[in-house]
């Protein structure tokens, strides 16, 4: 673990692996700017989205998370929107993307037809980083088929037509099959490192293994996290009541530290040095800073022995450990 980094300080932006790029220690994620209020509670207008972006260009966030599918394209829409108005995308901005399947369609022809989408949507006519998104919902054997999604997408980094590649999932046992092809240069966990889940702990370790930078999202766990008896939900799906009773205890510890749980939940993840960033979803102006505020809040060191306490059980995790 390392001291929560804080904009302005030496490990506020760092290295993503070895893909040469750098990012700061919080990314904006944009799923929630694909207005999908079954996820989020409620819709996002567009220049709501737009002028989130924009605040994000102005703070010290220098790294930016998105997905052809998100709302159907309309988060990159709103992304390229609000680079259209501020110039272009800032030289110190790190844009990351997925390919999604379309109907179903998860093919080579998809992938490549994914990131053309992307790259017209965002205004850019270079990714930097693009991410296989959410493979374990389909047949393994047919993507990694020789001419299939995963070879469209090596081929397009072998061309130079987009940067770094990536993965993108959550079900660790079946993304670990993904990973084990050893063709990827970044590896994105959502739900599977939070304050009440550690699902990830080998895909983690075989990810920092083979030097790849790590990028980890939905701290929050989809909302639990960020405002406690507003959801009862984790991981999109119904939390157990050990989960409940969980976020109830480490809730009422934080206020004992003089804290709140959205606070802990963001730095329990900035704290871990094998995560470049932590992406976190923001679909209003004013989440901005109030995220770069809470990355750099002073929480005594005593909160993570507690809150550490409190983690539920294995048997209630989104997954079981996987076999090597």
């Amino acid at each position: 673990m390392t001291p929560t980094p804080a904009p302005g300080s030496p490990t506020w932006t760092r290295p993503l692996g070895a893909t040469g790029l750098s990012v700061t220690a919080v990314t904006l994620g944009g799923s929630p700017l694909g207005s999908i209020p079954r996820l989020y509670g409620r819709d996002v207008p567009t220049d709501e989205g737009v002028a989130t972006v924009r605040a994000v260009l102005d703070s010290p966030i220098r790294a930016l998370d998105t997905s052809n599918g998100y709302g159907d394209g309309e988060s990159e829409r709103r992304f390229g929107a609000a680079f259209a108005q501020a110039g272009g995308v800032p030289d110190d901005v790190v844009v990351m993307t997925k390919v999604d399947p379309r109907d179903r369609d998860y093919s080579a022809d998809r992938v490549r037809a994914s990131v053309d989408e992307s790259r017209e949507r965002l205004g850019m006519d270079h990714l930097p980083l693009v991410h296989l998104h959410d493979p374990e919902n389909f047949d393994f054997a047919e993507l990694t088929a020789p001419g299939g999604a995963v070879d469209a997408l090596v081929a397009l980094k072998e061309s130079g037509v987009i940067g770094a590649i990536g993965l993108a999932g959550g079900r660790v046992q079946e993304i670990a099959r993904y990973l084990a092809l050893g063709v990827w240069d970044v590896l994105l966990v959502h739900n599977r490192w939070t304050l009440l889940d550690r699902s990830a702990a080998d895909l983690l370790d075989e990810a920092v293994g083979r030097g790849m930078g790590i990028l980890n999202a939905a701290v929050y766990g989809g909302g639990i996290l960020a405002a406690p008896g507003s959801s009862t939900t984790y991981g999109y799906r119904q939390a157990p009541p050990e989960v409940l009773d969980a976020v109830a205890a480490m809730q009422r510890a934080c206020a004992e530290h003089g804290t709140d749980l959205r606070t802990a939940a963001l730095q329990f993840s900035l704290r871990d040095d094998r995560f470049a960033s932590t992406i976190v979803g923001m679909s209003r102006p004013d989440r901005v800073q109030a995220t770069v505020d809470a990355a750099s809040a002073a929480l005594p060191e005593a909160i993570w022995d507690e809150l550490e306490a409190l983690l539920p059980p294995q048997r209630v995790w989104l997954d079981a450990p996987f076999d090597r």
